[in-house]
C-alpha cells in the first residue's frame, strides 16, 4: 500500500495543503481512522505538525529568497551580497547651502561666527538644521556689514574610545544616521585612513575599516598587526550624522542663528542670517531596489572605465546621479575621434551642478580610469520639452479641480526621470537608448502613452471625442528625440469637453 498519493504538489506549503496531505497519509496507513473531527485529539496533533510545517517551510523560502541579492528583502542581507561583489551601499548624503551673515550696521570691532554655529529653518518643531562648516569673521567697519560662509544639513559628533592594546579591535560609533566619508580618527600612533578593504595594508599600515550596517550605524574596525596596524593608547574619533533629501532647502529658508553672537571685545550683536540660493547635494540613503540594480553592474565595470556603458554606470555610481548617456564618435558623427560627450541628469531631474559634472568626471577619470588619451567631457542634459493639451470628458460627480490635479500628477509620474525607489524611471530615457526592432535608435514619446495615462486617471470618462483632443506639442502625433535628447514634462492645458473652460 502506497504511502502517499501517486501525484504530490511539493509547492503546497501552507497550513490547509500540509493538514491535507498528513490526512491523506494517515488514511492511506490507518484505514479505519476516520475520525478528523476538531475535537479529536488525533487531529490536534495533525493540525500541530501541519502548524510546524507550515513555520518551517516559510523558514525555508525566506531563507532561499534572502540568500540572492536579485530577490532579498532585508536591508543587512543586500548589504551582505552586495560586499560579496566588493560593492557598497551608500547612505544619506548632506546638502550644503551658501549663507549670508548680516549686521544691521558695519561693527566696531571684528565679529567671528566659529565652525560648528548651527543655521536652521524658522519652524519651531522638527525644523531643518545645518552647520557651518568653517570660521567667517566680518571685519571691523564692513560695509555693509554681510560675509558668505558654507552650511552643510549635519551634525558633527565626537567620541573617544580607548584602545586597550587589543588587535582587530571593532568599535561602534553611537549616533545615526552615519555619514559616508566623514569619519576622522587619531591614536597614540598616528591618525587613521579609511580603506575599502584591509587585505592590501601592511602590519605597519594605519588603515581602518567602515562597516555601515542595515540602521545606518557604523562601526569602526581596525587591523590585527598583520592587515593593517592596531591602534594604541586613546581613540580620537570624530564623524558626521544627518544627510537627506529633507536638506534641500528652498532659497531664504535659513533665516536662524542659533546661540548669542558678540565681537572680540564681547559686545553682543545682533546677527541675521539667509541663503539666497536652494541648498542641494542631499540625497537619501541608497535603496535595495537601486542596490539590486547596480550592484551586478559593479562586475562588469570593475576598477576602470572603457567601454560606453561604463562611462554611464560608474557616472551612476554616484548617489546624486540618476541618469547618464555617453555618446563617441561611433554614436554622433559630430564628436571627435577618441572623444566622448557624457550628459547626466541629477536625482529629482534638472540641471546637474558645476559641483556634480566635476564630480562625475573625477569618477570616471580617476576613481575607475578611462585610458588616458580618451577625452571626457561632462554636460548638461538636452531636454525635449513635451507640452500636452487636452480634452477630457469628466465622471458624473467627480470634481474638475480634483481631476486636473490626479491628471497632472500622473503625468508627472510618467515623465519623472526615476522612481521613489531610486531606479530609473522605464517610461521615459534619452533618444539613443530607446531602439526599434532592427536596434536603431528610434526615441519617441508616444501620443498612445500619453493617451493612456489621461485616460485611465481617476474620474476622466473619456479623453475628447476625436484623434485632435490630445496633442503633444500641438500635433496629435508621437514627439521625435534626438540622440541626446532626453523628454521632460512641459505645461499641462487641460479642458473640459463639456463646459469649453479650463479645468
Amino acid at each position: 500500500m502506497a504511502i502517499l498519493p501517486g501525484s504530490v504538489d511539493y509547492t503546497d506549503k501552507d497550513f490547509d495543503s500540509l493538514r491535507a496531505r498528513l490526512i491523506a497519509l494517515l488514511r492511506s496507513v490507518f484505514p479505519d481512522w476516520s475520525d478528523f473531527d476538531v475535537a479529536s485529539f488525533g487531529n490536534l496533533l495533525v493540525e500541530m505538525y501541519a502548524f510546524v510545517g507550515d513555520v518551517i517551510t516559510y523558514y525555508l523560502d525566506n531563507q532561499a529568497r534572502e540568500s540572492r541579492i536579485g530577490t532579498a528583502t532585508q536591508r543587512k542581507n543586500v548589504i551582505a551580497l552586495a560586499q560579496l561583489l566588493g560593492y557598497r551601499l551608500h547612505g544619506a548624503r548632506a546638502a550644503t547651502a551658501e549663507v549670508v551673515f548680516s549686521l544691521p550696521r558695519p561693527p566696531v570691532a571684528d565679529v567671528p561666527v566659529s565652525a560648528g554655529t548651527v543655521v536652521r529653518t524658522r519652524e519651531v518643531t522638527e525644523p531643518v538644521r545645518f552647520q557651518l562648516l568653517a570660521d567667517v569673521l566680518i571685519p571691523a567697519g564692513l560695509d555693509p556689514p554681510l560675509v558668505t560662509g558654507v552650511v552643510e544639513h549635519s551634525v558633527l559628533h565626537p567620541q573617544l574610545f580607548d584602545a586597550q592594546g587589543l588587535a582587530g579591535l571593532d568599535l561602534p560609533l553611537d549616533h545615526t544616521p552615519y555619514l559616508d566619508g566623514s569619519t576622522l580618527v587619531s591614536a597614540a600612533n598616528g591618525g587613521y585612513v579609511e580603506r575599502s578593504s584591509l587585505l592590501g595594508s601592511g602590519p605597519n599600515d594605519r588603515d581602518l575599516l567602515v562597516l555601515v550596517d542595515q540602521n545606518d550605524r557604523a562601526m569602526l574596525r581596525f587591523g590585527d598587526g598583520v592587515s593593517g596596524a592596531p591602534p594604541t593608547g586613546t581613540i580620537n574619533v570624530s564623524y558626521k550624522t544627518g544627510g537627506g533629501a529633507v536638506g534641500n532647502v528652498e532659497a531664504h529658508r535659513l533665516v536662524v542663528a542659533e546661540g548669542v553672537f558678540a565681537d572680540v571685545h564681547g559686545r553682543p550683536v545682533q546677527l541675521s542670517v539667509t541663503n539666497p540660493n536652494p541648498a542641494s547635494g542631499g540625497t537619501n540613503r541608497q535603496s535595495l531596489a537601486s542596490a539590486r540594480l547596480l550592484a551586478p553592474e559593479s562586475l562588469r565595470v570593475l576598477n576602470r572605465t572603457v567601454a560606453r556603458e561604463d562611462f554611464e554606470i560608474n557616472a551612476r555610481r554616484l548617489p546624486a546621479v540618476a541618469r547618464a548617456l555617453m555618446l563617441t564618435s561611433d554614436d554622433d558623427q559630430t564628436i571627435e575621434e577618441n572623444s566622448g560627450i557624457l550628459y547626466v541628469i541629477p536625482q529629482g531631474g534638472g540641471l546637474p551642478t558645476p559641483a556634480l559634472k566635476n564630480a562625475v568626471l573625477l569618477q570616471v577619470t580617476e576613481v575607475y580610469p578611462c585610458t588616458l588619451t580618451f577625452q571626457v567631457r561632462v554636460q548638461d542634459p538636452v531636454f525635449n520639452v513635451v507640452r500636452v493639451l487636452a480634452r477630457v470628458h469628466l465622471q458624473q460627480g467627480q470634481e474638475p479641480s480634483a481631476v486636473r490635479d490626479r491628471i497632472r500628477a500622473n503625468l508627472a509620474a510618467m515623465f519623472r526621470v526615476s522612481n521613489s525607489d531610486g531606479t530609473p524611471n522605464p517610461q521615459v530615457d534619452f533618444g539613443f537608448n530607446v531602439r526599434d526592432a532592427d536596434g536603431n535608435p528610434a526615441g519617441e514619446v508616444t501620443w498612445s502613452d500619453v493617451f493612456n495615462v489621461v485616460r485611465d486617471t481617476l474620474g476622466v470618462r473619456k479623453v475628447g471625442d476625436g484623434h485632435g483632443d490630445l496633442k503633444l506639442n500641438d500635433l496629435p502625433a508621437d514627439v521625435r528625440l534626438g540622440l541626446r535628447e532626453f523628454p521632460v514634462l512641459g505645461e499641462v492645458t487641460l479642458i473640459d469637453a463639456q463646459t469649453g473652460g479650463y479645468l
